[in-house]
Formats: C-alpha cells, structure tokens, sequence
C-alpha cells in the first residue's frame, strides 16, 4: 500500500496522542469523535474533523480507539457507522480498543460483508507512554494485511508485534494486564517489607530499578509508590474486570493461574475497601495497612524513565 490515508475514530486522551503520532509523521489524517471537541483540539495540528464515523469510509486504513465493546460496535455498524454507506469502505481496520473476543469477531464478520478486514490491535500503555515513544502493540488477523500496514504501526511505538490469526491479540492483552496486576501487587509487597525493615521506597526502588529486575514498568510506577500520587492511568476496578476476563479464559483452556487467583482477590478487596478511582498502584497502601504500616509521601524527586525517545 502506497502511502495510505488514515481515519481515527476516538479521540480521547490516548488516541489523541497517537493521532498527534501519525500527523508528525506526516500522514493524512481525518479524525471522528463523540465529543466533537476532543476531535477540534486536532485540527491545529493538521487533521481534518469529521461528524460522522461513516465520513472516514473513503479512508485507506481507519483505526478505532473506543471505550467498550458496545461503542466498537456503534462506530462500525450503528446508525452513521464506518461501514453503513452502501458504496465505500476502508480497505483495513485496525481496532485498538479493549473489547471481548467475540464482539472483536463480530465486528471482523461485518468488516468482511464490506470488503474490509480488521487487524485486532490492542496496546500497552497510556498517553505519557505514547508521547515517550514506548507504547507497544500485540496485532492479530490476516498475516499479509498486517504486513502491509506495519509501517503505519511501526509510527505509533517501539513496538510491534504480529501474535497470530483472528482475535488472539484480545487474549494477549489480557493476558498482559493480569501480569501487570501481578506484578504491582508484588512490588507493592517487597516495598512495604523494605520500609518496615527501615529502607526508604526511594531507595529501595533507586536499587531495584537499577537491577536486572527492574523494568520500564517498575520505574515508572515508582514515583506513585514514593510520593503517593495516585492521578489514574488505570483504575482498580478496570484491573478487576481484566482478572476476571484472563481467569474466566484460564477456566476456558484449562491453565491455572494460582498466583493470578491470589492476586485477584487482593485486587478484589482494595475495591471493596473504595479504592475505585485512584490509580491502581493504591494496591500499596492495602499491603501496608496490612502490614502495620501508615505511609507517607517522602517528597523525593523520582525519575520514571519516560523522557521521550529522541
């Protein structure tokens, strides 16, 4: 594909960024969005608005960035839809959502009616992970329209990644998000152990981070555990949903997930305690309640390893 026309529908935080991405790179981009506001804030930066969904079908490649899988469904084949004008429809459509397998496979039938295909999209990461240039997408569906529009993926992050045919890229999202619960549980754990044997979080992330061990993650989560800012970029009762979803395909293909059933209890409980709207990384102030411990901010300046990639 030569040089291919872009549509964005959903513009939001996180497909603001990226579309910012992609209009950098010097592509053509029209955009649609709910709140049509969100979309304006675009055009300064050279993309065209649109107000219908449907107006992006004469586009080469649409991507959808929505909130659920209910709005998937509306963008594409609801009233004003992508693929509800009889004559035109994009050649690709690559949905970066998080949606169930079946309406992504739903929404895959209905690309096909069209002469569309879809490529199954979903990312790791948030918007100041997008502006660093570190997000990273796992990509699923016809092998040979994924080779196609890689370099148009390849614009949006570091990383790439072709996982297979159909909606397994769904599977590989959760699949990701339950390890991340996991993973900030356990850090929440260590952390705790190390200030109640009288080490400081800064120091003993400073230390961890710095380690084999450490990772792009744990940095940047760790200015939220030192100094207690829990402004959300993934909330508790979203982890939840994505724990019952990896343990409800774990039952599906037999696989125990003993940790992750631990986890999830914990992640559970910290919802029941009201923890709903702060970041998730609040999981640490449950492990030190737990543990005896009240915390406070130490007021460090903490490096979360994001600066933007030049």
């Amino acid at each position: 594909m030569a040089t291919p026309s872009i549509g964005w529908i959903g513009a939001g935080r996180m497909g603001a960024e990226l579309v910012g991405r992609l209009l950098a790179a010097g592509y053509d981009v029209a955009v649609y969005n709910r709140t049509r506001a969100k979309a304006e804030a675009l055009a300064g930066r050279g993309a065209t608005v649109v107000d219908r969904p449907v107006d992006l079908a004469g586009r080469d490649v649409v991507f959808t960035m929505v909130a659920a899988s209910a709005d998937l469904e509306q963008v594409t084949s609801g009233e004003g839809g992508l693929f509800t004008d009889p004559e035109t429809a994009p050649k690709v459509l690559i949905d970066s959502s998080t949606v169930s397998q079946e309406a992504s496979a739903g929404v895959r039938v209905a690309a096909r009616k069209r002469g569309a295909e879809l490529l199954a999209a979903p990312v790791s990461g948030n918007p100041k992970v997008v502006a660093a240039g570190k997000l990273t997408l796992a990509v699923s569906g016809p092998r040979s329209v994924f080779d196609e529009v890689e370099p148009v993926l390849r614009v949006l992050g570091r990383g790439v990644t072709y996982v297979g045919e159909d909606e397994v890229a769904r599977l590989v999202k959760i699949a990701h998000n339950v390890f991340l619960g996991v993973v900030i549980q356990s850090l929440a754990e260590i952390t705790v152990l190390a200030e109640k044997g009288g080490v400081s979080r800064a120091a003993f992330l400073e230390f961890l981070n710095d380690s084999v061990l450490g990772s792009v993650f744990t940095r940047y989560k760790s200015p939220a555990l030192v100094n207690l800012d829990f402004t959300p970029t993934f909330t508790m009762p979203l982890l939840r949903k994505d724990f019952d979803l990896g343990l409800a395909a774990a039952r599906s293909l037999e696989a125990p997930m003993p940790i992750a059933s631990a986890t999830a209890q914990l992640v559970a409980s910290a919802v029941g305690a009201g923890y709903t709207e702060e970041d998730f990384a609040t999981l640490v102030l449950e492990q030190a309640r737990r543990a005896g411990l009240t915390l406070e901010s130490e007021n460090a300046a903490v490096d979360d390893g994001l600066t933007p990639d030049e």
